[in-house]
Order: structure tokens, then C-alpha cells, then sequence
């Protein structure tokens, strides 16, 4: 049984774990104050070319979430996002659990544009309903799309127009930032938004997601937030050891463009039996359009989720590749699926 489920299936890359091990006996400050997380700031700040922008590092993309949410938000402000959002679905309603409210828009490719945004600030007009403060994007989004330039330039405009804050969920964002079809950097994220993360837990990291705040704004007194949230770790090195070295060199996109790859000899393959895609496939995740017939065979010997029910006979299925998936694997599901496609 082989699992496609998700990119966090395996532990860590043999180098965060060298890494960790190296390091293990060497005496350092708590919570985010000893040598590597400074040193791994810098680098950050120096990956992004934005050296006001504020770093701090948290244990996984939920904590991240809500404490950036419930920070920058006064209790009457809301957070807008697709219906489709990680904060919307997949969050046991952690960010209502502060205090805030989530606008839901119903999106086609999991992706916000100007004209949603529009929609929700058109609807709450005054005092008697919540005021939409935050856009809540993910790149990429929760079914595998991303944004160009020109879109989140757009979002981005649009935003600065309606003193509304930009918040980028990366918690794939090296896929998305390794995908053929991108024409993003790490530089446009910290120009365009307020605050993005880049996503360690799922891309080669034990855990971990590096926040970038950008928003002088909103730098001011956030390990407060941090620590209310239970994110201020006394062991923070723990988690900027792993940044300092996914990107020492180019070990965070070599991981991503792997994972992108797999994805891509399955998606060729995918093609060329004649089955659609719910979504065009952009990156290390992908939503083919199954007979349940064959589904059902294929869950004898991989995991993956269903995604949604397409019609009584078919539905969509979502497979995720990793940076430690192997081509041999990737081979064994493209082969089993011929078999069973060409039987039935």
C-alpha cells in the first residue's frame, strides 16, 4: 500500500535530519533568539530581498494561520477567502475560535481575483455586519492551481486600493514557485503582499513554516500573539535549523521541483488514457476524473483521497507527490491504471 495522499507522509529530507543531529549538543538562547534563527532570518531576508520584512517561524500552516489572522485583525474585522480556503474547510474553525468571522466565496479554480473581493465588500456595507479587513489566498491553492504575476499584482492593487490586508498561505509555495507554468519570486511575494509563509512541513521539513510579514504595520509586538498562541517555542532553533538549510542553497526548490515532476509523468500518462482533470494541473497535486469501478481497484494498492463526486459512475480523486516520491512508484500507479482502464 502506497500512499499519494499527501507531501508530509515521509519524516524529513536526510539533510534536515544531518542537520538537527550536527547541531544537537550545541548550547543556544530560547525562542527564537539563538544563533541559527538569526542566521536563518538573514538568509531569508536575503532570499526575498526585503530586509524590513519581519520572519518568524511556527511548527505547521493552522497555528500560522490563526495567529496571523487573529493579529492583524481588530474583533470586528473579517477575513475573506474561497470556499475552497484551508481556513475555510480544513481548520476546525480555528480562526472563528479567535474571534473572527470568514467571508466564504464561491471561486472555479480555487482562486480569489478582484471582482470576489469586490463582491464582499459590496455586501457588507456598515456597522450592522463585519467589516472585511484580510484576503486569505494560497499559493498554491487547495486543488493544485496557482497564481500568475499579473494576478496577484491585481489582488494586490486592489487591496492597497481598499486598505484591505494581503495574506499568501504558502504552505505549498515551493511547488507552486517550481511549477513549468509560474512566473513568481520569492521577491514578488514580499512586494506584493503584507505577509506570506513559506512552507517547510510540506516540502522536505519534520515541521515547520517561516512567516513573512511585510507590513511595517504589522511587525510591531507579534511574539506577543505568538506566545498567546502557543508558537513561541522554547526550542525555536528547532525549526529555523531546517530553513537554514532548505535554503542555504537550492535545496527548497530542488525538493519542489521534484515532487512537481512526479506529479507531471502522472499527469502525462493521466492524459494520454483520455481522462480529464477537475482542475488543469499546475503542480504536485492532481485531481483526475475516475470511473468508481476503477477507483475502487486502485484503493487496493494505494491511498489516496476522493475528492468529490463528478457523477453517479465517476468522481475525482486527488493524488499528491512528494519530494521523496520515487519514479518507481510513480510507474507502479501508472501501470496498474492502464491495466485496469484497458480491462474494464
Amino acid at each position: 500500500m502506497y500512499s499519494f495522499m499527501n507531501d508530509y507522509s515521509e519524516g524529513a529530507h536526510p539533510r534536515i535530519l544531518h542537520a538537527l543531529i550536527e547541531t544537537n549538543m550545541v548550547q543556544a538562547k530560547g525562542y527564537g533568539e539563538d544563533m541559527f534563527t538569526q542566521e536563518a532570518i538573514t538568509l531569508i531576508k536575503d532570499k526575498i530581498n526585503s530586509p524590513n520584512s519581519d520572519i518568524h517561524f511556527f511548527s505547521g500552516g493552522t497555528q500560522t494561520n490563526l495567529t496571523v489572522i487573529s493579529a492583524f485583525l481588530r474583533p470586528h474585522e473579517a477575513a475573506i477567502a474561497a470556499t475552497t480556503g484551508h481556513v475555510l474547510v480544513h481548520e476546525a474553525g480555528a480562526i472563528e475560535a479567535t474571534g473572527h468571522k470568514i467571508i466564504g466565496l464561491e471561486v472555479s479554480d480555487g482562486k480569489l481575483n478582484p471582482e470576489h473581493i469586490a463582491s464582499a465588500l459590496s455586501v457588507h456595507t456598515d456597522e450592522h455586519m463585519v467589516k472585511p479587513k484580510l484576503v486569505y489566498i494560497s499559493n498554491s491553492t487547495e486543488v493544485g492551481t496557482i497564481y500568475t504575476k499579473k494576478e496577484l499584482e491585481e489582488i494586490s492593487r486592489f487591496c492597497c486600493d481598499h486598505q484591505l490586508y494581503l495574506f499568501i498561505d504558502g504552505a505549498r509555495l515551493g511547488s507552486a514557485l517550481s511549477s513549468s507554468q509560474n512566473d513568481l519570486t520569492l521577491p514578488d511575494l514580499a512586494r506584493l503582499s503584507d505577509a506570506f509563509y513559506i512552507g517547510g512541513t510540506k516540502n522536505g521539513a519534520l515541521i515547520g513554516e517561516a512567516l513573512v510579514i511585510n507590513s511595517k504595520c504589522l511587525q510591531e509586538d507579534f511574539r506577543f500573539h505568538m506566545k498567546q498562541k502557543g508558537a513561541l517555542l522554547a526550542k525555536g532553533r528547532i525549526l529555523s535549523l531546517q530553513f537554514l538549510e532548505l535554503f542555504k542553497d537550492n535545496l527548497f526548490f530542488d525538493l519542489a521541483t521534484h515532487a512537481n515532476q512526479m506529479a507531471w509523468l502522472m499527469q502525462e500518462a493521466i492524459d494520454l488514457l483520455g481522462y480529464k482533470f477537475l482542475v488543469h494541473p499546475s503542480t504536485n497535486q492532481l485531481f483526475p476524473i475516475l470511473p468508481n469501478s476503477i477507483i475502487q481497484q486502485l484503493e487496493e494498492n494505494y491511498q489516496f483521497y476522493r475528492w468529490s463526486e463528478v457523477d453517479k459512475e465517476h468522481s475525482s480523486i486527488r493524488l499528491v507527490t512528494s519530494w521523496a516520491t520515487t519514479d518507481k512508484m510513480v510507474t507502479s500507479f501508472i501501470e496498474d491504471l492502464k491495466q485496469l482502464t484497458h480491462s474494464n
